[in-house]
């Protein structure tokens, strides 16, 4: 693992991270107090940045082996104990039910929690006894909470006891001002006795107060009718409207994954631009909904767009330990561990403002970030001994994209965003065929009954016997063999057939594994084209597609244009094509359709054929061996594939990625040939500099 953080004093980190916390339009990467010289970047892991990037949660679990601090933008401060706390943002959702029994509540919770209306169980006490406050949400209006509350009533039905599902807001009355949390949780009890939902809250305005929140109206109407109940019920009390500067409301999380009862703190966070820091520990805090990971740094924690928003603020360096690690493979030589921290270090200073709340996000959107997970000895040295290096060009740090492999050849700007060339243009990539070193042959097979697909050359065994044109044949050695679609085992892909040892098959091909380097991808449908190109490009698509071929390639041989029945199906960006074919590796591919092959005449003339119509397997010499569905066409240089009946789409292509800057793989192959990282560098990243800020 990376190094351990130093423990800071509260004052010291306040003056540090107060301008990130306030300040949403100036993200800027500002030093540590204590004299450490790393600079700190900000990771967003959830939040709603609508287009530019959107991945929520209506509840966030954060974990530490030991207490920890929570503080506001303010100064307000408060200590967590170790263990797990949970916290959601305040709005409108649905109250199922109050119940004393905790098995009622739980069960109900239970029922709710294969829906769509995720529940929430809160515990108070008051009286001697503890009451169970089961509610769903949020929901972003009160009209789709009402529909919730409709859902919800038939679902809980049998636990609900006559009880309505009501809709609630975030409108309350504010009771008095006390300076401990056990001072307000005395004033909740007695508000809770006269028949009131209150609960105690911590002011986010810096003056380290706690008070009192009464009712959760989703309307000013209905907070004004709470109000005159509240003041005939329970004279003397002092009411006012809860401020706009914020409020922590504390509360307990009862746990639902047994029938026992497990509690944990609750946080809501209420109030217009209100947000929480939640201190790091030596030990790194776990994010539950994040697949259980754990980060180094803080956490910081706000409401943007009404939902719930979580960027993990990290030192540079050690958020980049976690970021070479998660982007290429510990094994790999040192030399291109370090090219990868270069250029990921460039990558994240180089991004600014993009995010609004944060530089960066935890996705391939910016670059991997798994947390310490990802972390490796190996990793962090490389790191190390590159500490502060970035690549700069005209006296600026280049945004130091890079992808998994180039296919051999990177790509132009043009065949990617449509840029000019400059540091990115297309160059060698030869280190690229590393990534299929070591992976096993796959033999493109062709069945009796017309299918063909892909068989592991360590299932089949191969016999003397060939076909009249010379093909030869392979059984397999296992009952239940799968014959794949493409050279490569898909778990959520069903395979075209199985077979038994005894059957014979057809060899066409013996082809790669489909790696980072070399793939196939498809067959793909007529249909299912259509389906993955909607809204995806300029131009009106065609009913159905006979044919598609690639109809301009850029300076690496990367698609530019790709036409369907003869009509180019135009989208935004080439690297578009990507997606818009059915979740491509790359650009850089050939289209062949199955159910159609070319004859080049004597003349020299093309002629298109289309369809097998039972015609017999057919050899440059013209002699052939019958077959009903299918139609093997061989190739003066003996290569062969199968002709279908209907009309399918192989894409055959090289690369993982758009391509433009630094192959990964290409690194790793330098490498291994002795180059050092700056040589490495300067290679993918044209008339740059390797500079030490």
């Amino acid at each position: 693992m990376g190094k351990a953080i130093r423990t800071r004093k509260w004052s010291r980190r306040l003056k540090v991270l107060a301008a990130a916390l306030m300040t949403a339009g100036c993200l800027q990467l500002p030093a540590y107090a204590d004299g450490n010289d790393s600079q700190l970047i900000r990771v967003a892991l959830f939040a709603n940045l609508g287009s530019t990037y959107k991945s929520t949660t209506p509840l966030i679990t954060l974990e530490a082996s030991e207490s920890w601090g929570l503080q506001s933008d303010r100064g307000t401060n408060m200590t967590i104990p170790s263990g797990q706390a949970r916290f959601s943002a305040d709005g409108f959702r649905v109250k199922v039910l109050e119940t004393t029994d905790f098995k009622t509540a739980a069960a109900a919770a239970k029922l709710l929690q294969a829906t769509a209306d995720k529940p929430l169980l809160f515990t108070a006490s008051f009286n001697g006894k503890t009451l169970y406050q089961l509610y769903t949400g949020n929901y972003g209006t009160a009209a789709l909470a009402g529909q919730a509350a409709a859902r919800v009533e038939k679902t809980a039905a049998t636990q609900l006891a006559g009880q309505q599902p009501v809709v609630t807001g975030s409108e309350r009355l504010q009771a008095g001002s006390y300076s401990s949390l056990q001072e307000a949780e005395a004033a909740q009890a007695s508000l809770m006795s006269a028949g009131f939902t209150a609960y105690p809250v911590l002011q986010l305005d810096g003056s380290q107060a706690y008070t009192v929140w009464v009712g959760e109206a989703a309307s000013a109407a209905e907070l004004s009718s709470l109000k005159q109940r509240i003041e005939t019920s329970t004279p003397g009390v002092n009411l006012s409207p809860a401020g706009d500067s914020g409020g922590l409301i504390i509360r307990q999380d009862a746990g639902l994954s047994t029938d026992k009862l497990i509690t944990a703190p609750h946080y809501t966070i209420a109030g217009k631009d209100a947000k929480v820091l939640v201190q790091g520990t030596g030990n790194g805090i776990k994010v539950v909904e994040r697949s259980q990971r754990t980060y180094r740094g803080d956490m910081e924690i706000s409401i943007v767009n009404g939902d719930l928003a979580l960027v993990n603020v990290v030192a540079l360096e050690q958020y980049l330990y976690s970021v070479v690690g998660a982007e290429v493979y510990s094994s790999w030589p040192a030399e291109a561990l370090k090219v990868q921290a270069v250029a990921a270090r460039s990558y994240a200073l180089q991004q600014g403002e993009r995010f609004k709340i944060a530089n960066v996000v935890d996705t391939t959107l910016s670059q991997a970030y798994n947390g310490m997970s990802s972390e490796n000895d190996k990793v962090t040295s490389a790191v190390d001994a590159t500490a502060g290096e970035v690549v700069k060009s005209g006296g600026k740090i280049v945004e130091a994209v890079f992808s998994s492999n180039a296919g051999g050849q990177t790509a132009h700007p043009s065949e990617v965003w449509n840029g000019g060339a400059g540091v990115f243009t297309n160059v060698e990539s030869r280190g690229d065929q590393s990534a299929q070193a070591g992976l096993q042959s796959w033999y493109h097979v062709l069945l009796s009954s017309g299918v063909s697909g892909y068989i592991r050359e360590d299932n089949v065994r191969q016999l003397t016997t060939k076909t009249e044109a010379g093909l030869s044949k392979v059984t397999v050695t296992a009952q239940n063999t799968n014959v794949r679609p493409i050279p490569l085992i898909q778990s959520n892909v069903e395979p075209v057939a199985k077979i038994n040892p005894g059957t014979e098959v057809v060899v066409l091909a013996k082809v790669a594994q489909s790696n980072d380097y070399a793939w196939v991808r498809g067959p793909f449908t007529s249909a299912q084209l259509l389906k993955t190109l909607q809204g995806k490009t300029t131009t009106a698509l065609p009913s159905s597609i006979s044919t598609l071929e690639v109809s301009k390639r850029g300076p690496s041989g990367r698609a530019l244009e790709v036409t369907a029945n003869g009509q180019p199906l135009t989208v935004k960006y080439a690297d578009t094509y990507r997606s818009a074919l059915g979740g491509l590796p790359s650009t850089l591919f050939d289209i062949a359709g199955t159910g159609s092959y070319t004859v080049l005449g004597a003349d020299g003339n093309k002629v298109s054929k289309t369809g097998s119509q039972g015609a017999a397997v057919l050899s440059a010499s013209g002699t052939g061996t019958s077959s009903s569905n299918a139609l093997v066409v061989m190739s003066a240089d003996g290569q062969a594939r199968a002709v279908t009946q209907g009309q399918t789409f192989m894409f055959i292509g090289q690369g993982n990625g758009h391509g433009l800057g630094l192959s990964q793989w290409g690194a790793k192959g330098m490498a291994d040939e002795g180059y050092d990282y700056q040589t490495i560098l300067k290679h993918y990243y044209q008339n740059a500099t390797i500079v030490k800020e």
